[in-house]
């Protein structure tokens, strides 16, 4: 009698894990470091996931580690696996409806002082049981906390006309939630001379020093005043928008900020002028399906948002 084959190998959690992690940071340290595992541990759970997977997933390059075909197939499904498994935990906790659970969140500066405390009280009110975690992250680390399962949702902006500056290139990944457009604003002292029609209030400023915010509100005032046809001449660089607003004050130069900077505080001493068309788009990413408590969070970001 012939016997059966035996049964396809499971694919271990904790592997994938490992290995999505090599496949972000490019190398088996970086992998170990940002786990916190030592290293032969990691080495050791990449080669049961071969053995699982029956394929080599790595090959040897220079002094470092390349995917195989294999590799990177398995690397792009493997956050999108733990994500869901994650997430149907998530559910499980909170079967009995929205009278339990947590949702977490990584959000930029200016939205935890605007939005998201109004967004967390509407989700209180209507679920008193469900809990929130909040993380202040600009968007590249709240993206990096979404993928390693670190928060439930990531609240990001993204400025879309200038590709280098954007916290990820690739949207394909995540469940993507509009939040609002928030406008762009030139920045000037009170004191100053009134502005010119928004149309032309960059080009006025071509020979004024510019206060520039973090890297990728830097890159969208570059490239705004490119658009004018000049390049500004960068002073001062601070990701502080009450630190802007008061420099701008005291007539150290101008800048530009987004509107819910602005909600969250507006110096007496500035002037502010919309620039029109100029706005960045705030997101709510989730991975695979969310959680309950994290959908409710998401739609109340959203309440919150056009608020």
């Amino acid at each position: 009698m012939t016997e059966a084959p035996p049964p396809p190998a499971q694919l271990d959690l904790t592997r994938l894990r490992v290995l999505a992690a090599v496949a972000r940071t490019g190398s088996v340290t970086a992998a170990a470091r940002e786990l916190h595992y030592a290293q032969p541990s990691v080495s050791h759970h990449l080669a049961r996931l071969e053995a699982e997977a029956g394929l080599p997933l790595l090959q040897r390059a220079g002094r470092g580690v390349r995917l195989t075909e294999a590799g990177r197939l398995l690397a792009d499904r493997a956050e999108e696996i733990i994500a869901r498994v994650e997430g149907a935990q998530r559910e499980l906790d909170a079967l009995a409806g929205l009278r339990a659970g947590r949702a977490r969140l990584a959000a930029f500066p200016s939205a935890l002082a605007t939005i998201v405390p109004t967004a967390v009280t509407l989700l209180r009110e209507a679920h008193p049981g469900v809990g929130v975690g909040l993380v202040e992250a600009e968007p590249p680390e709240a993206v990096a906390a979404l993928r390693s399962g670190e928060v439930d949702v990531a609240l990001i902006f993204e400025h879309a006309d200038v590709r280098h500056s954007r916290s990820v290139d690739d949207l394909t990944p995540f469940r993507v939630t509009p939040v609002l457009d928030d406008t762009v604003h030139l920045i000037t002292a009170r004191s100053a001379p009134a502005p010119e029609p928004p149309a032309a209030s960059l080009t006025r400023h071509q020979d004024d020093a510019w206060i520039a915010g973090c890297e990728r509100c830097r890159a969208d005032l570059v490239a705004r005043c490119a658009a004018a046809g000049f390049a500004p001449r960068i002073a001062f660089e601070t990701d502080d928008y009450v630190a802007v607003q008061a420099l701008v004050a005291a007539g150290a130069g101008v800048s530009l900020l987004p509107g819910l900077a602005l909600r969250a505080h507006q110096h007496p001493d500035v002037v502010t002028t919309p620039l029109p068309g100029a706005s960045r788009q705030v997101l709510a990413l989730t991975v695979g399906e969310p959680s309950l408590p994290a959908r409710a969070l998401v739609d109340h970001l959203v309440a919150a948002g056009t608020a």
